[in-house]
Formats: structure tokens, C-alpha cells, sequence
């Protein structure tokens, strides 16, 4: 088992209150690290098994960048981590399986350090909108429902849209979010344009002063062409109540869906303009490399994690913390949670 060194944390995240949310980052890690450390395709279970003994050369940065494709890190990321390693391994920087380990999280880190940045809801946008799209079961309305959560804790004032108007099960769903969180919801017939019902929405959060406008919308497949035409529909209406309306555009992606998610991400981003990621079901894959993917080749801010159901199995993406989860043997924090 390699000691993989950890960076020293800067201090643990703070939610927008002021309150320390570190506990709660251990927790969302830690059921994150048991799940990627338990698959056969875990990319700290592979190194772990495959770099002992061998020699730092050439050749097994080679094997190395098989392995990263292997775990869903990409082309155009795998290629830039190693440019780095290669060089230092020319160098004889890299002597042995630990400092190559050390290299690599640094090398990681570069690439997702620029993209980790939670959401900051303006006070001067009131209500601050957040428009959220994604794709059929990508863990969307959950999502929402987790999102208000976090904000209501933060001592924010928080109205639902229920703009997914073709599945009744969504608002449904929606509903259950809100009454277990105390915040309203805006929602008219099924089969409603989903832009009306939005913009009631924000009429009725302008005139109760409301903080933060979250715009559930109907779930789609990236190459269904009208439906993304109605999602542009949508912001255009929004826009004629306020003109920096969206003010986020927040696309929740399927993790477990691997290079399929970045293909979402990027015709979501040319039509809308995203504006930030939530990426669920982490739990759902041993991989986890499409987190550096989709940093590497989009560039789009990481917003949210989620590692569950629960309001808890959601928070801020912390890059150490998943650098050290990725690339940990599946022992290697054992007890921790």
C-alpha cells in the first residue's frame, strides 16, 4: 500500500452563513471513497495492485495511460497529465511508485483546482434564478430538492418551479422536497407550457422577495433538438422579467454515465450556456475519472457532488478530498467516514 501525501487543507469548506461544513465533507467523501474503492475498475485498487515493483520509465507511463483512459479520465485530460509525468520522468524526478503517485494527484489537482467553485447566489439578483436542465434520470429534481435544502439551511429564502410539466411523477416528487424543507412550489397542470409556468414562478418570488428562484425542467435526451429549442424558449421568457435571468444555469449529470455525461455536457453548454455542474450518482460508478474529464475538456465550474438520496449525500466538490479518494488503495482510510 502506498502513503499516498495528502496536502494540508487550507481550513474546511464554509457554507455561506459562515458555518464550517467539514463535517459533513467527511462524510460525503467517505461514502465516496468505500464506493470507488470497491469496484474492480477502481482506479486506487489498480495502481495499488500494478505499481509496486515496477521501474519508473517509459514504458509504464504507457500502461499508466491506459489505465486513466480506462477510468473514464479522457483523451485530452489523460494526455495532459501525462506531458507532465513524462517529463519528469525524464528528469528522474520520479524515482519510485510513491513520488510517481504524489505526481500524478498533483497533476490532477492542476486540472480540477480552476473548476472547483460552488455556487454564489448574488444578493444584488433578487430572487437569484437558477434554471436546472439535464438529461432523463440524471438524478435532476433530487437534485433541486437537495440544492433548496442547502440554501434554506443557509438561512435563504427559496421557491420551487415546477417546470417539468410532462412527467406528473416530477412533481410529485418536487412537492415531497419541499414540504420536508418548508419551501414552496409553483406548479400548474400537467402538460402546461413549462415556460408559464416558470414565469409565474418568478413573478410570484419577485413579489414575495424571495432569495433564490429554483427552475425544475422536463428532462431530455442531449440530440432531441425541440425540446432543447424549449429550454431556449424558457430563458427568453425569463429574461423579459429580468434580463440577467438565469442568472445560473445548472446542468446535473449522470457520473455513471461516463463519457456519454461530457457528450451531455458540451450540447447542453453550446445551447444554453451552463453555468455550473452537479454531478450525481458518483456512488454509482468505481471509475470517478469522468470528474477530470469533464474539468479538463469543458472547463465548466463543479458545483455539487452527490453520493446518495439523502440531503446529506450532496455538497460542495472539494478537490482534495477527491484526489485523495481516487487514487487511495481501497484500505488505505479504512474506519473513515
Amino acid at each position: 500500500m502506498f502513503d499516498f501525501p495528502k496536502k494540508p487543507a487550507a481550513g474546511g469548506p464554509v457554507t455561506a452563513n459562515g458555518t464550517a461544513a467539514a463535517t459533513g465533507a467527511r462524510g460525503l467523501f467517505g461514502r465516496l471513497r468505500a464506493r470507488l474503492g470497491a469496484g474492480a475498475a477502481s482506479l486506487g485498487r489498480d495502481l495499488g495492485s500494478w505499481l509496486p515493483g515496477r521501474q519508473i520509465d517509459a514504458e509504464l507511463l504507457d500502461d499508466l495511460e491506459l489505465r486513466l483512459l480506462t477510468a473514464d479520465v479522457g483523451i485530452a485530460a489523460t494526455e495532459r497529465i501525462l506531458v507532465d509525468l513524462r517529463r519528469r520522468v525524464t528528469r528522474r524526478e520520479l524515482r519510485d511508485p510513491d513520488a510517481l503517485l504524489a505526481a500524478l494527484g498533483d497533476a490532477i489537482r492542476t486540472l480540477l483546482e480552476p473548476v472547483a467553485r460552488p455556487l454564489v447566489v448574488d444578493p444584488a439578483c433578487r430572487p437569484f434564478v437558477v434554471l436546472v436542465v439535464g438529461v432523463n434520470g440524471s438524478g435532476k429534481t433530487t437534485s433541486i430538492g437537495k440544492l433548496a435544502r442547502r440554501l434554506t439551511d443557509e438561512g435563504r429564502s427559496v421557491l420551487l418551479a415546477a417546470g417539468d410539466t410532462f412527467r406528473a411523477a416530477a412533481v410529485e416528487q418536487l412537492e415531497i422536497w419541499g414540504s420536508r424543507n418548508g419551501v414552496p412550489i409553483i406548479s400548474q397542470s400537467p402538460g402546461a407550457d413549462p415556460a408559464a409556468v416558470i414565469f409565474d414562478a418568478l413573478s410570484a418570488a419577485r413579489a414575495r422577495g424571495t432569495d433564490v428562484l429554483i427552475a425544475d425542467t422536463a428532462g431530455r435526451l442531449q440530440n432531441q433538438a425541440h425540446l432543447m429549442d424549449e429550454l431556449r424558449k424558457v430563458k427568453r421568457v425569463l429574461a423579459r422579467q429580468d434580463p440577467a435571468a438565469p442568472h445560473e444555469v445548472l446542468l446535473v449529470l449522470d457520473a455513471s454515465q461516463g463519457q456519454n455525461a461530457l457528450a451531455q455536457a458540451r450540447v447542453f453548454h453550446d445551447a444554453l450556456g451552463v453555468g455550473g455542474i452537479v454531478l450525481t450518482k458518483l456512488d454509482g460508478t468505481a471509475k470517478g475519472g469522468i470528474v477530470i474529464a469533464i474539468a479538463t475538456e469543458l472547463g465548466i465550474p463543479l458545483r455539487y457532488i452527490g453520493t446518495g438520496e439523502t440531503a446529506t449525500d450532496f455538497g460542495e466538490f472539494d478537490v482534495e478530498d477527491f484526489v485523495t479518494t481516487l487514487l487511495a488503495a481501497p484500505d488505505a482510510e479504512a474506519g473513515t467516514a
